[in-house]
């Protein structure tokens, strides 16, 4: 007695939603950017893939899809390259020419990049770590890239540095120093305050390639904090730190502030309607809970805040 096995295709109903993005995520490959006169960077990156999926259209073929986005992320990172946010628009520009039925196609790419410096006061060669962060939309009206970087740093609470303040004023008045001494004192010998680690990411996003150097974004990201921190720290390197910290205390907000301005100085050469995203996110050492900021706005209304 013969079985026949069900049309599963023909008794799915018909399709009238479509879908946003649908793709692949978690692809590793390895990445080579070129540098005039030195070494090229070699990184491991992770890639997500996705296309739109109009209505009508059950699914991408995944397992046909998979080799399609394998191969286009293959030609991509085989060629030579300068900008990882360059690399990813060629991808999303192949995916939407292979795929007949999408209009929009996403590369997003993420890695880690170590970068060498020095300690702050000992002068002791090391190296640091920032996140990569690259991007590209590409549709029949162009393609969107986008760059920058999550980063490290410290930070420190103004709000718990001026109780501190307040205690250290009522002692040095108790011990009957005069004021004028007390307030000089308070200025040159910043007071504890509760400090945490924290998260600075950056990333700009303009029509084609954002004309910015990666190592600019790194820096506005790490200095938008209290101090920014160091993989090796002798005594005095710990001591330039925690007093740096504490001599800049900010508000989760203060460092997305400090983004906001460095960035309309740093990036004046880029045009009003290139997209900036800020964000800053603080491991609180003295609450179970986080604390976040962020905010994404035109420089061209970044420029306008800032001059009125």
């Amino acid at each position: 007695m013969s079985h026949q096995l069900p049309d599963v295709q023909a008794s799915q109903p018909d399709v009238t939603v479509g879908l946003s993005q649908v793709g692949v995520t978690g692809v590793e490959k390895l990445v080579k950017i070129a540098r005039d006169g030195k070494r090229p960077l070699v990184l491991m990156a992770e890639f997500e893939v996705f296309v739109d999926l109009p209505s009508g259209r059950k699914g991408i073929d995944m397992s046909r899809n998979m080799q399609v986005i394998d191969e286009v992320l293959e030609a991509a990172v085989s060629e030579p390259a300068y900008r990882v946010e360059d690399m990813c628009g060629d991808a999303a520009e192949r995916l939407l020419a292979k795929h007949e039925y999408t209009t929009t196609a996403e590369v997003r790419m993420t890695a880690e990049l170590v970068v060498r410096e020095d300690t702050p006061a000992s002068g002791l060669a090391t190296q640091s770590t920032a996140q990569i962060i690259a991007s590209s939309t590409a549709t029949e009206d162009g393609t969107r890239e986008e760059i920058g970087a999550e980063v490290v740093g410290m930070t420190v609470c103004p709000c718990s540095q001026g109780m501190s303040a307040s205690r250290a004023r009522d002692v040095l008045q108790d011990l009957a120093v005069d004021d004028d001494t007390i307030e000089e004192f308070l200025e040159k010998v910043p007071q504890p305050g509760h400090s945490q680690r924290g998260h600075a990411t950056l990333t700009v996003e303009t029509e084609g390639s954002p004309n910015v150097d990666l190592m600019d974004l790194i820096d506005i990201a790490r200095d938008s904090m209290s101090a920014r921190i160091y993989n090796l720290a002798k005594r005095p390197d710990e001591d330039h730190m925690t007093y740096h910290a504490h001599a800049n205390a900010k508000f989760v907000e203060d460092c997305v502030r400090s983004m906001a301005e460095m960035s309309v100085e740093e990036l004046a050469h880029l045009p009003d309607d290139a997209v900036v995203h800020m964000k800053q996110s603080n491991d609180e050492s003295i609450h179970q809970h986080n604390a976040h900021a962020e905010r994404e706005v035109t420089l061209g209304q970044l420029r306008d805040e800032l001059d009125a």
